[in-house]
């Protein structure tokens, strides 16, 4: 039976206060990268596109939460961040139809240059690759490889009439995906998403980012006519496959996979074990602040202590956002019966480290406090961070631990302020805050 929790989750007092204090910093120079045209710099005299970021972040988050029939739980989580647009979209089918009931689908995409070609892919991509026929009860890698392909070129065949209808031929999105069956995790990935498959507390395999340049990415796309600079294809795209893009692919008397930009998604198969714990698929805003071994580390040590995967994507989420992600944000995590279970030894770990670290922060905010001046968060950061904190997070480290620390800030400078306006003779309304 699946169940979902969506739309916005009320953002916490503490994380608005944290994104006031630090939005100011975020310097424009810091605000590049994404799939689109490369930044233009403004010039005077000149008009200038809209900025694709925000002064400050979206930080509610999108939830959703199920299970499938054959012992797969999974859960989705999503935010906009501090991209103008919110041009993630997700597609997840924990269950198939027509005799594949066993079978599960699970898929991110990451839009650019628009949302529309993205939300597009997310309603029919599935649809597609079910169409050619490869896909059935008795599970044969190639059969199924073979229809992730088909499946792909078919749905960009359909992208390209609608784009033409609707004008969205400079819209694209990057695509990863996961097909499971009885037997087998097929991965198609096509662009710069990720898929990452965990097995026994390690890494067992990735999907490989689809980058101009990449050798064998930048040989098709300067053999169709185009050029790769600032690592982006003619200076602009930042990914050398997806789904749409057809402006970049009119190349004549050349197929569809021979484009600057290709729509064929690589295939691969992993024949299922009973040691695999966890499967990632998450958009490059994850995969630029951690690494396969950090995201595996640090979700492994998550389900020890935490039962919703929810949560767990969320955490996650912060954890990308604290690093300095400036993308939209979104993760898909799917766990097999073998995953890591809640542990009470874990859990009481946590609770030692999160009752250090309020100590350490009220310490920090009282040396602070003595040298004159009330000491604002970054300052006590800044501090913590050159600190010796045993028993933090694998793969996580104090950033995934940041909002333990702001809610300890501001507790303790509520009680700090509570306890000078006491001494300076204050009271009830009077109250410093």
């Amino acid at each position: 039976m699946r169940t979902a929790r969506k739309g916005n989750v009320e953002m916490p007092a503490f994380v608005r206060q944290l994104v006031k204090e630090t939005e100011k910093r975020v310097s424009s120079f810091f605000k590049g990268g994404g799939h689109g045209a490369a930044e233009q710099v403004e010039v005077e005299g000149e008009e200038v596109m809209p900025s694709p970021y925000l002064d400050r972040p979206v930080l509610d988050k999108l939830t959703e939460e199920g299970c499938s029939r054959c012992g797969l739980t999974y859960a989705l989580g999503s935010m906009q961040g501090w991209r103008a647009n919110m041009e993630d979209f997700h597609n997840c089918v924990p269950q198939l139809g027509a005799g594949l009931a066993d079978w599960s689908f699970f898929a991110v995409f990451d839009g650019h240059a628009g949302s529309q070609v993205a939300q597009y892919a997310s309603h029919h991509l599935l649809d597609q690759v079910l169409a050619t026929g490869g896909i059935g009860p008795e599970d044969h890698p190639d059969q199924v490889r073979q229809s992730f392909t088909d499946g792909f070129l078919q749905a960009d065949r359909h992208l390209l009439t609608a784009a033409r209808r609707e004008g969205w031929e400079r819209g694209g999105t990057t695509v990863t995906s996961t097909l499971i069956s009885p037997r087998y995790i097929y991965f198609a990935n096509c662009g710069d998403s990720r898929a990452m498959l965990c097995r026994a507390g390690q890494v067992c395999f990735s999907t490989e980012d689809h980058k101009p340049y990449s050798p064998l990415e930048r040989e098709r796309i300067e053999s169709a006519g185009g050029t790769v600079s600032l690592q982006r294809i003619n200076g602009s795209l930042a990914v050398s496959r997806a789904l749409g893009d057809f402006s970049y692919k009119g190349a004549e008397n050349r197929p569809p996979t021979q484009q600057m930009v290709s729509p064929e998604p690589e295939v691969s198969a992993v024949e299922r074990s009973p040691g695999d714990e966890f499967l990632v698929l998450a958009c490059d805003g994850v995969w630029d602040m951690v690494s396969n071994e950090e995201l595996c580390a640090f979700i492994h040590s998550r389900l020890r202590v935490c039962t919703d995967l929810r949560d767990v994507c969320s955490q996650v989420i912060d954890l990308c956002l604290y690093k300095g992600s400036l993308d939209n944000i979104s993760i898909i995590l799917v766990c097999f019966p073998g995953a890591p279970q809640l542990s009470a030894e874990m859990l009481h770990q946590e609770a030692e480290l999160e009752d250090m670290l309020e100590s350490k922060v009220a310490e920090i905010y009282e040396k602070l406090s003595a040298q004159g001046e009330e000491p604002d968060l970054l300052s006590v950061l800044t501090v913590l961070a050159n600190c010796d904190v045993p028993g933090l997070p694998p793969g996580g480290g104090l950033q995934s631990k940041r909002n333990c620390i702001i809610n300890a800030y501001y507790e303790k400078k509520e009680a700090h302020n509570s306890t000078t306006a006491n001494v300076m003779g204050l009271g009830g309304s009077e109250k410093l805050v």
